[in-house]
C-alpha cells in the first residue's frame, strides 16, 4: 500500500501559540470604535433595501442584458475575495493583540463584504442569471483575489502595509469608483445597488486612515518603507492591472471583451462606466493618495500606464 504524501507548508500565524486571553474589550481608538457602532446601526438586507420590483428588463436588448450580467457577476467575484480577506486580517489583529476596536470593526467588515457580494449576485441574477466565472478565462488574472488572505496569515508580512495597501489604497479606489457610478447610473435599481455599497465603503476607507494615522507615529523607517512598498505593489500590480477598472487590464482579446461588456452596460444605464469617464476619477484618486500619505513618510512614485501616461 503506497504512503500518502505529506505536504510541507510554510508556517503561518495559525501555528503560533494562543495569546487571545484574557480578552480586552476596552476602547483604545475612539474613532474606530465609533465606526464599529455606526456599522452596527447601518445594517441592510440586500433583498429588501433595493427596489427590485422597479427593474424592468424589457427596456433592454439581449446584448445589453448579457453584458450587464457579466459586469455585475464580475463585481460579485471581487467581493467574494474580500469576504475571505477580512477574517484573515481579523485573526492577525487578534493574534498580535492589537487594539480591540480593530477586531470589532473587522467582524462587521466581513459581514458587509458578504452583503456586497450578495447584492451584486442578485443584480446579475435578476438581469438574466449570475455568471460563475469570466467568459474569457484569460481575464481571471485581472479580477482574481490579490493575495491579501495569504499575506495576512504570514507572520513575516507587514500588517500595517496590508492595511495601507488594501484599505487606504484599494478601498479608496473602490469608493471613488462607486461614488462615480452613483452619479452616472440611470436605472433606479442599479443606482440603488451602487449607493448601498458606497455607504459601507465610506466606513471602510475611514477605518484605514484612522488606523494608519494612529499607527504611523510608532513605526520606524524600515517599517514605513514596508508600508510604502506594499502600497506601490497594490497600485502597480493590482489596480493598474484592471482589478477595479477593466480598461486598465493589459490589452488582449479577453480584456477587450470585458471592456465591451462595460461599454454596453454603461450605455444601458445599468451600472458600469467607461474609460473616458473613469480615467479622471482614477487619476484623482492616485494623486489624493500620494498627498495623503506623504506626511507619513510614504512617498509614492510616478506611476506609468499606456492608457494613463504618467500619474
Amino acid at each position: 500500500m503506497s504512503e500518502v504524501p505529506v505536504l510541507i507548508q510554510e508556517p503561518t500565524i495559525l501555528d503560533q501559540p494562543e495569546h487571545r486571553f484574557p480578552l480586552d474589550l476596552g476602547t483604545r481608538i475612539p474613532k474606530i470604535r465609533q465606526l464599529f457602532h455606526a456599522a452596527t446601526n447601518s445594517q441592510w438586507d440586500p433583498r429588501t433595501v433595493v427596489p427590485w420590483d422597479q427593474l424592468d428588463i424589457s427596456r433592454y436588448t439581449d446584448e445589453q442584458l448579457f453584458a450587464a450580467r457579466e459586469y455585475w457577476s464580475r463585481r460579485a467575484w471581487a467581493e467574494y475575495g474580500a469576504i475571505s480577506e477580512s477574517p484573515a486580517i481579523l485573526i492577525r489583529f487578534a493574534q498580535e493583540r492589537h487594539e480591540p476596536d480593530l477586531q470589532l470593526f473587522f467582524t462587521i467588515r466581513s459581514q458587509e463584504e458578504a452583503r456586497h457580494a450578495e447584492v451584486c449576485y442578485l443584480m446579475a441574477d435578476k438581469l438574466g442569471g449570475y455568471i460563475e466565472e469570466p467568459i474569457t478565462k484569460k481575464y481571471e488574472q485581472s479580477v482574481s483575489t490579490h493575495g491579501v488572505r495569504k499575506m495576512a496569515l504570514d507572520p513575516e508580512s507587514s500588517l500595517d502595509g496590508l492595511v495601507a495597501a488594501l484599505v487606504c489604497a484599494a478601498e479608496e479606489v473602490a469608493f471613488d469608483a462607486f461614488k462615480h457610478l452613483v452619479d452616472i447610473t440611470e436605472d433606479p435599481v442599479a443606482k440603488a445597488v451602487t449607493a448601498a455599497i458606497m455607504r459601507d465603503e465610506v466606513r471602510h476607507c475611514a477605518f484605514g486612515w484612522y488606523y494608519m494615522d494612529y499607527r504611523i507615529g510608532s513605526l520606524n523607517p524600515d517599517e514605513i518603507a514596508k508600508v510604502e512598498a506594499a502600497v506601490i505593489t497594490m497600485i502597480e500590480k493590482v489596480e493598474l492591472n484592471g482589478y477595479h477598472n477593466s480598461w486598465l487590464a493589459p490589452s488582449s482579446p479577453a480584456a477587450d471583451a470585458e471592456v465591451r461588456a462595460d461599454v454596453l452596460t454603461h450605455e444601458a444605464g445599468l451600472g458600469a462606466s467607461i474609460e473616458e469617464l473613469e480615467k479622471p476619477v482614477f487619476i484623482e484618486t492616485i494623486q489624493r493618495l500620494r498627498r495623503r500619505m506623504e506626511p507619513w513618510g510614504v512617498n509614492l512614485p510616478t506611476f506609468h500606464h499606456p492608457k494613463l501616461g504618467a500619474v
